[in-house]
């Protein structure tokens, strides 16, 4: 039955657009007990359930009932109470059994005026963009945000934060890239051509910073090294240069200055981390890197301001890359396909993703969660 309940995400940005949550969102299964097959699902992601934010779970709009009890909520879980089920006795005793227990929630679909069951602590709350939300009882995150517009707008109204993927909108492109970008993307041609060492070590000497941050990613948890790195010498004879191609890779995602850089950058490198997981087993181990640059570069011309073909122009990228990023086309398509449909509420896309993938809703629920992990254990400042 796991094999229909497929999880999307989307982050929750507080007011200065950093990703401080993750929202999961679980459609409910036809038929009944579908929260406890939910809970079941939940319980099969314990061992890569991402301890370092806290999670958000909704069911999608449906009633939650005491099934979801079966579930082994994690500590920084908080389970999602629409607030049109609370007229429902399975619902308010659910919101009951979960406050004895000591588990979070969070109220969703607040308006002002909404009438709460007497006792009821809702850490969260929830609310439509454009609701009224005068008298909420917690701390407000709006949804249905469309951009960075009507963020700002939901900021200066009262809201804390919000959840959702406004931030990759109502960017304007620039002309060319920066010098530092410019840089960055000499390095990544010089890896490529597997140039001598002492030539990239040069590269890297202009811009000491570049040096200094890309061993801090290779040092970062996400990497799983044993032993500390010291230089890029070092790094080469450790990694290769196949890796570094990888690592060098998330500096230029990683360049942007913008405000909402960092949520950008969180996206693209689970993006990336991903597409790597999910393809295992699908193409050549070799091949895994440029799945994990296509997905983390799919981001990249809202992470520089630039449009897509000018950010790959000077690339020497494989064409497997560039036509999954620029035309859509080619073998990793149809995995970038299934990361941006993971990242919608389009139940019936995101399955048709998998499908043509043959992947059952397990290995993509559980690649979700992994490259949530791996993008937090990353030290992106």
């Amino acid at each position: 039955m796991s094999a229909s309940i497929l999880i999307s995400r989307e982050p929750v940005l507080n007011r200065g657009r950093a990703i401080t949550a993750t929202r999961l969102t679980i459609p409910a299964p036809d038929g009944s007990g579908a929260c406890a097959l939910i809970a079941a699902e939940l319980n099969r992601l314990t061992g890569v359930w991402p301890a370092s934010r806290t999670m958000f779970v909704g069911l999608g709009g449906v009633a939650p009932d005491a099934g979801l009890l079966d579930w082994q909520v994690p500590q920084n879980a908080m389970i999602e109470i629409p607030a049109a089920a609370l007229g429902n006795p399975a619902t308010l005793e659910l919101v009951q059994r979960l406050q004895q227990a000591g588990v979070s929630m969070c109220l969703d679909g607040f308006s002002g005026g909404m009438m709460l069951p007497a006792g009821a602590d809702f850490r969260f709350i929830l609310a439509d963009a454009a609701a009224n939300i005068a008298g909420a009882p917690g701390l407000l995150l709006a949804k249905g945000v469309a951009d960075n517009a009507q963020f700002d707008a939901c900021i200066n109204k009262g809201f804390g934060g919000a959840a959702g993927w406004f931030f990759l909108k109502g960017v304007t492109p620039a002309k060319k890239l920066n010098p530092g970008q410019a840089q960055t993307i000499r390095l990544l041609n010089l890896v490529r051509a597997n140039a001598d060492i002492k030539e990239i070590e040069a590269a890297l000497k202009l811009d000491v910073a570049l040096s200094v941050k890309l061993l801090r990613y290779i040092n970062s948890a996400g990497f799983g090294l044993t032993v500390e790195i010291q230089s890029f010498r070092h790094a080469v004879t450790m990694l290769g240069y196949d890796k570094l191609n990888k690592w060098l890779s998330l500096l230029l995602v990683t360049s942007s200055k913008d405000a909402a850089a960092p949520a950008l950058m969180q996206a693209a490198i689970a993006r990336g981390r991903f597409m790597e997981l999910i393809a295992a087993g699908y193409v050549d181990k070799n091949e895994l890197d440029n799945l994990f640059i296509t997905g983390a570069f799919s981001l990249l011309d809202i992470l520089l301001g630039v449009l897509m073909e000018t950010a790959l122009a000077d690339m020497h990228l494989p064409d497997t890359i560039n036509d999954a990023l620029i035309s859509g086309n080619g073998p990793y398509a149809p995995f970038l396909a299934l990361a941006q449909a993971s990242e919608q509420t389009d139940y019936a896309m995101f399955s048709a993703r998998a499908a043509e993938l043959q992947l059952d809703a397990e290995t993509v629920n559980r690649a979700q969660l992994e490259a949530l992990t791996f993008a937090d254990s990353l030290q992106m400042n």
